[in-house]
């Protein structure tokens, strides 16, 4: 009787692990997309379209949860916990990737280097481009695509036509040393501060104004505590969409196909709206009435011009000579 029991109990568990994996196999594979914007954000919403590709793609293989508005980490944790593996997927600034000691990428922050979209996707498009991309992975960092956000605007609560308007002003930026040099070549003090409490800084009067894409602006309701904005178009501020190497090579190879063609679809869509973003929201602000917005004259343009330019051979030595002049030589840089 006893080997009755034994017999029988093997055959259960025996059926139990049967029965356990296929139910396990189904467990689709997940990825944690954190990014510190709003869902509603050029890149909150390429996120979503990404996901919606990445599921459909798959067939459900891969589900992607969407974490927008810092809502697992702040800009400074982030990259840790990627590396880390606590999340899968970020779209950070390219600022970011400077602390990390990959200062090649703050050449995107040097001021007046693109003149637009097209100067833009020469470099992100483009060789100089992708060999960036591939200095992440010693750090454990796949980079998969570039996504545009915008180019930025000077805001404050004092009208800003010169750069001398700027001069003692304390500005909020993310943690970058070209943005700290761009500032201080305006006679401003740089402040370094996370994304998430940059509106609460300008209610309080902790720092004076800031330096912004629109739509950041105006998905943040920085029209409500800053009563002036300067189209300066003085800088750049994009993404690129990273994931946890390790866990990227481990993936099936179709299963890393079909995610490759969801990125490519998403990095279209994404590069699509940013323009278009910004362009509406620009018109949101100017409704609100609440910011006085200011286009620059060509002499205006030209005198920050001629201030912020110099922050390029000053940062030469960190980002590297070679390649700030490979980004220049690809856009027809002249100063």
């Amino acid at each position: 009787m006893i080997q009755n029991v034994a017999k029988a109990l093997g055959v259960l568990v025996l059926s139990s692990v049967l029965l356990a994996g296929p139910v396990l196999a189904e467990q689709p594979i997940i990825i944690k997309f954190s990014h510190v914007v709003a869902a509603d954000t050029p890149k909150g919403n390429a996120a979503e379209f990404f996901k919606k590709r990445a599921e459909e793609l798959t067939k459900g293989k891969v589900k992607v949860e969407v974490y927008p508005n810092s809502q697992l980490y702040k800009d400074k944790e982030e990259l840790e916990a990627l590396q880390m593996g606590a999340v899968q997927m970020l779209a950070p600034s390219l600022a970011k990737f400077g602390p990390l000691g990959v200062k090649e990428f703050e050449v995107f922050d040097l001021p007046f280097i693109f003149n637009g979209y097209e100067d833009l996707h020469k470099v992100t498009k483009g060789p100089v481009g992708q060999q960036l991309l591939a200095k992440l992975e010693p750090k454990g960092i796949k980079g998969l695509a570039y996504w545009d956000n915008g180019f930025k605007s000077f805001s404050a609560n004092t009208p800003i036509k010169t750069p001398e308007d700027l001069k003692g002003k304390k500005l909020r930026i993310q943690s970058s040393k070209v943005l700290e040099a761009q500032m201080r070549a305006l006679k401003a003090i740089p402040q370094v501060m996370p994304f998430s409490e940059v509106y609460q800084a300008l209610q309080t009067g902790v720092v004076d104004g800031t330096e912004n894409p629109i739509s950041n602006f105006y998905t943040q309701k920085m029209q409500e505590v800053q009563k002036y904005m300067t189209l300066t178009d003085h800088g750049y501020l994009g993404y690129a969409v990273i994931v946890n190497k390790k866990f990227w090579n481990e993936l099936p190879a179709d299963i890393r196909t079909q995610l490759e063609t969801a990125m490519k679809e998403a990095t279209d869509y994404a590069n699509k709206i940013a323009k278009e973003s910004n362009d509406k929201d620009l018109e949101s602000v100017k409704a609100s009435g609440k910011t006085e917005v200011t286009a620059l004259t060509a002499e205006q343009r030209a005198a920050f011009k001629k201030v912020l330019v110099p922050v390029h051979d000053k940062m030469a030595s960190r980002i590297g000579k070679d390649t700030i002049e490979a980004v220049q030589k690809a856009v027809g840089f002249t100063k």
